[in-house]
C-alpha cells in the first residue's frame, strides 16, 4: 500500500510538472498574437471617408501589433458584401471590418440580410464620429437650405442627391430631408463616397449630404458650395458653415461613425488587446491633428461601450427608416 501511494504520488508529481512546464509555451502561443498579416475588410471603394480613417489607423496598428493590416476592399450592397465576407471569415483574430453607421441602418432597412447584425459580429471599438456637410453642386442655383427646399417645391422630383449607396447615411440623411421638409428629391445611388462626390464635381447630381472628410478638400477649392452640416455644432474647420438647425431645420442631426468589429466568437482577449491599441492610437498628437483635421471626432472606445453604441443606433435608425418611408430589398 505504501509502495502504491508513493508510486500515485510520483505520477501525480510528474504530471503536475509537466503542466507546470507546458504553461509557459501556451501563455507564449497566446502572445504570439498576430503570427502574420491581418486582413481589414473596407466596404466601400477606395478613397472614401472610411479610407480616410482606415488608412493611418492601419498604418498605427502595423506597428503596435508587428504584422502587416492589409486592406482588403470589397464595396457594394450597402456594406452587406464585406460584412457577409466577415461572418464567414474564423474568429482567429486574424480578420475585422471597419463598417459605418450603415451597418446598424441595414438592420431595419432590408427585409432580410444574409447575417444576423448582432449575434454574428463581435465588437471591438467605436474609433471615429464624422458629420455630414450638405453640399450642392456649382450648377445648381441654391446658396442655403432654404433655397433648396423652395426650389425643390417648385420643381418636384427634378432635383438629384448622390449617395455613397443604398443604405448609407448619404443616403437615409437627405431621405428623412425630404420626409421633414415635404420635398421630393431623386436619388442617384454610387459605389462608394468618391465615386458620389466625383459625379458631383461633373455636374451628374445637384445635392449631396456627404462625410464632411471626402466634400472638405472640394469645398475648400471652391468646387462645392457648403449649406449646412448635421451636427449639433458648427465644425471648428468650417466655422461660417451653419447647422441643419441654424438653416432652417430643427432636430436634424445625423453623424456618420467608423467602427472594427470581429467575427462572432473570435477571442474577448484578442478583441481587448486590439480596443486597447485602437485608444492609444486616436490620442497620439499626429494622428489627432490628421483625423481631427478632416472632421473627425476621434473616440477609441472599449468593445463593450461600442455594443451599447450599436444597439441604441439600430434602434434610432429603425425609427428614422420607418419615418421616412425608406425600405431596400
Amino acid at each position: 500500500m505504501t509502495m502504491d501511494r508513493d508510486r500515485r504520488h510520483i505520477l501525480v508529481s510528474m504530471c503536475g510538472a509537466a503542466a507546470y512546464a507546458a504553461w509557459p509555451a501556451l501563455a507564449r502561443g497566446q502572445s504570439r498574437w498576430p503570427d502574420h498579416p491581418i486582413q481589414l475588410l473596407i466596404p466601400y471603394p477606395p478613397g472614401g471617408s472610411t479610407d480616410l480613417v482606415a488608412r493611418p489607423l492601419a498604418a498605427k496598428l502595423n506597428d503596435a501589433l508587428g504584422q502587416p493590416i492589409v486592406m482588403d476592399y470589397k464595396p457594394g450592397a450597402g456594406g452587406i458584401l464585406a460584412s457577409q465576407a466577415l461572418v464567414r471569415a474564423k474568429p482567429d483574430g486574424q480578420t475585422f471590418i471597419m463598417v459605418l453607421a450603415a451597418h446598424a441602418i441595414n438592420q431595419s432597412l432590408y427585409s432580410k440580410l444574409p447575417y444576423d447584425t448582432r449575434r454574428d459580429f463581435a465588437p471591438v471599438s467605436l474609433v471615429a464620429n464624422l458629420p455630414l456637410l450638405v453640399c450642392a453642386s456649382a450648377s445648381l442655383k441654391a446658396n442655403s437650405i432654404q433655397e433648396v427646399i423652395a426650389y425643390a417645391r417648385a420643381n418636384p422630383g427634378k432635383l438629384t442627391f448622390g449617395s455613397a449607396g443604398n443604405g448609407n447615411t448619404s443616403h437615409l440623411a437627405p431621405s428623412l430631408f425630404c420626409s421633414m421638409t415635404g420635398i421630393k428629391m431623386l436619388h442617384i445611388p454610387y459605389k462608394g463616397s468618391a465615386p458620389m462626390v466625383n459625379a458631383m464635381l461633373g455636374g451628374e447630381v445637384d445635392m449631396t449630404f456627404d462625410s464632411a472628410s471626402t466634400s472638405l478638400p472640394h469645398v475648400q477649392s471652391g468646387r462645392l458650395r457648403p449649406l449646412a452640416v448635421t451636427s449639433e455644432q458648427r465644425l471648428s474647420i468650417l466655422p461660417e458653415v451653419p447647422t441643419m438647425k441654424e438653416a432652417g431645420v430643427d432636430n436634424f442631426v445625423v453623424n456618420g461613425w467608423y467602427a472594427v468589429l470581429a467575427p462572432a466568437d473570435t477571442p474577448q482577449t484578442i478583441r481587448d488587446r486590439l480596443s486597447q491599441d485602437i485608444a492609444r492610437i486616436v490620442k497620439q498628437p499626429d494622428f489627432k491633428r490628421q483625423l481631427e483635421g478632416m472632421g473627425y471626432q476621434l473616440v477609441g472606445s472599449s468593445p463593450q461601450a461600442l455594443d451599447t453604441h450599436i444597439g441604441r443606433e439600430i434602434e434610432r435608425w429603425a425609427t428614422v427608416v420607418e419615418s421616412a418611408g425608406v425600405k431596400l430589398d
